[in-house]
């Protein structure tokens, strides 16, 4: 019999996708030595890979494998467990590229509770190569990994597209809503939503489940039915969604309940709270909100969200949100039931949707 201190320890997703980590650590860093790197550069682009790639949520690299799971319908083996995570950790690669770059465009001044990279001794400016660097990281993986296999040109424009994509919205939040000038002219409910698709949608929603799809060997169709159209028009939809109920939450949520101060009005955020507002304000409130929002005072905050309330912010979200969510399972119940097909393809099914939008339906935090 099998003591308890014999059994072996039982990992729990986020520990086994993170121990996938260290082997594709090692591997790029291995490469370096490949390439003839003297130590003092391995140890700083060993240093930038620890520091900015896991320790957050991993929700965006842990959706692959989740999603692979589901299209399959059963767990996975070994050597198909591993090509999952290292796509996993690829948009995790990728999300790390965005928040090295924004926090320096931003100045932002701490990430998951520990100074932004750029701001460590030294780094500085660097971390524009470095955000380079994990960039190239990405497209390396990829080759190492899926260089053979048919969907490997698939993989690539992808990544490609998703970095326009993802590079279009961080332009257009740059110009439309300034740290440094406020101008709420530029502000529309339109404008939000565009940042917000381009921003945060492709990337979150669509990229995860999209290189799933690709690893089980779904191919594209021409037709209206191809499964990545179907799968963008559910996602892309959801991820505004999500972002919708992050800036509702950074003015209705408590710190406790959200883990964080909501600095979206001190920081001049062009959030859907703030579109929704001017939406509906009358002349006088808009005066306020324009007086106020942006500014680095609690009792700018204070007023403009007095006016917040006077528009019915909260019951406008509840609105929004129940109209969101019936317009997505509209969407969803269009997939037809089921998994595999008769001639054994896996197509896409309504729970890799339903998963997702389990976990974010009326979320408080």
């Amino acid at each position: 019999m099998t003591s308890e201190v014999d059994r072996p320890e039982i990992l729990t997703d986020r520990q086994q996708f993170e121990g996938v980590f260290k082997v594709v650590r090692d591997e790029l860093v291995a490469n370096g030595r490949v390439q003839g790197l003297p130590n003092d550069a391995i140890e700083w682009f060993s240093n930038n890979l620890d520091y900015n790639v896991p320790g957050g949520k991993l929700n965006r690299g842990l959706a692959v494998v989740e999603t692979i799971r589901i299209l399959k319908g059963c767990e996975l083996t070994s050597d198909k467990y591993f090509q999952a995570a290292v796509l996993g950790w690829c948009v995790e690669l990728l999300q790390a590229v965005f928040l090295v770059s924004d926090d320096l465009m931003d100045s932002s001044i701490t990430r998951r509770g520990r100074p932004c990279w750029y701001r460590n001794a030294e780094v500085g400016l660097i971390a524009v190569n470095d955000a380079c660097m994990l960039e190239g990281a990405i497209y390396w993986l990829l080759k190492k990994h899926f260089r053979t296999e048919p969907f490997y040109v698939d993989l690539l424009e992808l990544f490609q597209e998703t970095m326009m994509q993802t590079e279009l919205g961080q332009l257009l939040d740059l110009i439309t809503a300034a740290a440094d000038k406020v101008d709420l002219c530029k502000f529309s409910l339109e404008r939000h939503r565009l940042i917000v698709l381009y921003k945060t949608a492709y990337y979150s929603f669509y990229l995860p489940v999209a290189l799933a799809m690709h690893l089980c060997g779904i191919t594209h169709q021409p037709s209206q039915q191809d499964p990545y159209g179907v799968a963008a028009s559910i996602l892309l939809p959801l991820g505004v969604y999500f972002q919708v109920q992050d800036d509702y939450l950074d003015f209705a949520g408590t710190p406790e309940q959200i883990g964080k101060v909501g600095t979206d009005i001190v920081d001049n955020k062009c959030s859907w709270c703030i579109n929704t507002a001017l939406a509906v304000a009358s002349p006088e409130q808009r005066t306020v909100l324009e007086a106020h929002y942006g500014r680095k005072d609690a009792e700018s905050e204070r007023k403009v969200k007095a006016v917040f309330e006077e528009v019915g912010i909260r019951e406008k979200y509840a609105a929004y949100e129940e109209a969101a969510y019936e317009r997505i399972i509209t969407l969803i119940e269009v997939i037809p039931e089921g998994g595999p097909g008769e001639d054994g393809d896996i197509k896409l099914q309504r729970a890799v949707f339903k998963s997702f939008l389990d976990k974010i339906h009326r979320r408080q935090k």
